[in-house]
């Protein structure tokens, strides 16, 4: 397939990039920061990155002294000889050529680049056929996430890719990272490239809800039928016509540990005395530490103290600051059933797994129930790994985990990041088939360690510069990443780039309607429950 020619290499260095003169009658201005182009070498072909631009003069007195009210005629005859224009190409992959100057077919594909091409090399579009070969075709567990800025050609992730280490959808407020994380939670439910655990602060993932234009956009259970789950901490929520859940989750006071506590230290105002009086708690009463303390008269603390050296006045601090999670709703004494247990059980079976927070929508909420859970499955999914290295057998291998979670830097900031079991399950868990999808418009506060274990990130427009060196943490080739991230629009531009696509490349995101339905649901019409299959999957 012929591919259209905009220029040719005039210089470069194999670290710092290409530079190409564009040809006359190419302008700047059908170009684009991040844009996918290739360079046609003599033996082999370049898929690179536009990452800056230059306008350049022949003849320096022609800027001094520039034509005033030139006509066109003049203005034409200037361009390419006097005036010209470059731009700065970053080659990413590189592909050998046959004695055809077509791919040779005995290579796997794009291999990275180990070489730079010589003087004079054109420069070109890239065409249907170049993006077939460096991102493939929408097929197995490749999913389209979106399409080039200036083509309408699919740009796919290797989903397998993607669940196998933790990643990060990032944007500031209004880049419709929700949506987006619809789409790749879709797009992983479709292809089975996992199972999903998403904790849905604001009640958006599991039924419709009303997109800022006025629509309304369906949910993954009514996607996917009753291969999603949902469970909900608000038991008036979980009553609403049309929007029934599958349970509703009480946490028992003995399944609450001391770091999901001290998770909360900032929420609570908790002292920094309080990690040792919780210690000391545990220590004594095991799991049934917060009950003990919260049903403690003045006597009781008083005894308690004088037998554990504890200072009274934090003890009864503590008390009276965690009676704030001992009132809520959804926590009990004693859990009437394990839900949590009931919920990994639904996930080894290949359900997902959509838990809702209704009206307890609190931070402190979402914090503390999306540590317990998750420290729980982590325990559960780290013996079934051990197990399965016993046995080698493929029945006890558990299926890949992807827990998607909100407001991330609450979990993952430096102070707390090596204690929770989401900072756990970033660093170490890809071993156990368990990673993260973390959601947060503010990645500058994520610990750096974590956010360099991201094998694949997806952000939208990003203006705080701390946010934008966030995001790149532990990304080579920075700057002309940097000049690709600042120039995404807010509105469906995302940049891509990771373990999950070849290479880094700006994509205009497939829009979350009727279409994307159809093509998820096999061309269904997702209102219409199929029963049959709905009892089959309950029931075996």
């Amino acid at each position: 397939m012929q591919r259209r020619r905009l220029g040719v290499i005039t210089d470069g260095a194999f670290n710092a990039g290409l530079t190409a003169r564009l040809d006359p009658r190419c302008s700047t201005e059908g170009l684009r920061i991040g844009e996918f182009v290739v360079v046609e070498g003599q033996e082999n072909t370049y898929f690179s990155m536009i990452s800056d631009m230059q306008l350049r003069a022949a003849d320096v007195t022609l800027l001094a002294d520039p034509p005033r009210g030139a006509s066109l005629f003049v203005m034409n005859a200037l361009t390419g000889t006097s005036t010209y224009a470059t731009v700065q190409v970053k080659p990413m992959l590189m592909m050998a050529k046959g004695d055809d100057f077509t791919f040779l077919e005995d290579l796997e594909g794009p291999q990275p680049v180990r070489t730079i091409p010589m003087h004079f090399a054109v420069l070109c579009e890239a065409n249907e056929a170049d993006f077939g070969a460096v991102f493939g075709k929408e097929e197995g567990k490749n999913f389209a996430i979106g399409t080039p800025l200036t083509m309408d050609l699919p740009v796919c992730l290797q989903l397998e890719r993607f669940v196998e280490r933790s990643s990060g959808i990032f944007g500031q407020s209004g880049t419709g990272k929700s949506f987006l994380a619809r789409i790749l939670l879709s797009g992983i439910i479709h292809t089975s490239a996992a199972v999903n655990l998403i904790f849905d602060m604001h009640n958006e993932y599991a039924f419709d809800v009303q997109s800022e234009d006025g629509t309304w956009v369906r949910g993954l259970r009514q996607l996917f039928g009753s291969r999603v789950m949902v469970y909900s901490l608000d038991k008036e929520a979980a009553a609403r016509p049309g929007r029934s859940v599958d349970a509703v989750l009480r946490i028992g006071l003995n399944q609450i540990k001391s770091e999901d506590i001290l998770l909360l230290s900032s929420e609570l105002d908790l002292t920094s005395t309080a990690g040792t009086v919780v210690g000391l708690l545990e220590d004594r009463y095991n799991d049934d530490w917060l009950q003990r303390l919260l049903a403690m008269s003045r006597t009781d603390m008083e005894s308690f103290c004088e037998e554990t050296g504890s200072h009274a006045a934090a003890t009864e601090a503590l008390q009276r600051k965690l009676r704030e999670v001992g009132r809520q709703e959804y926590i009990v004494e004693h859990a009437p059933a394990d839900a949590i247990k009931e919920m990994i059980g639904a996930l080894e079976q290949g359900k997902h797994i959509v838990l809702q927070f209704g009206r307890h929508n609190r931070l402190l909420d979402y914090m503390l129930v999306a540590n317990i859970v998750t420290r729980l499955v982590r325990n559960s999914y780290r013996h079934k790994v051990e197990r399965y290295e016993e046995t080698k057998e493929p029945a006890d291998r558990p299926r890949p985990l992807v827990i998607t979670i909100e407001e991330a830097h609450k979990f993952l900031n430096p102070a707390v990041a090596r204690q929770t079991t989401f900072g756990i399950i970033a660093r170490e868990m890809r071993k156990f088939s368990v990673t993260l999808m973390i959601i947060d418009q503010r990645p500058s506060g994520i610990d750096s360690e974590v956010l360099s274990q991201l094998g694949t990130r997806v952000s939208g427009k990003l203006t705080e510069e701390s946010d934008i060196e966030a995001v790149l943490t532990g990304v080579g080739g920075r700057s002309f990443l940097r000049s690709a991230l600042e120039s995404l629009n807010t509105k469906q531009e995302i940049l891509v780039m990771g373990h999950a696509v070849p290479m880094p490349i700006q994509v205009k995101s497939r829009r979350y309607d009727e279409a994307f339905y159809r093509a998820v649901t096999g061309g269904k019409d997702p209102s219409q429950r199929d029963h049959k299959k709905d009892i089959a999957d309950i029931w075996g």
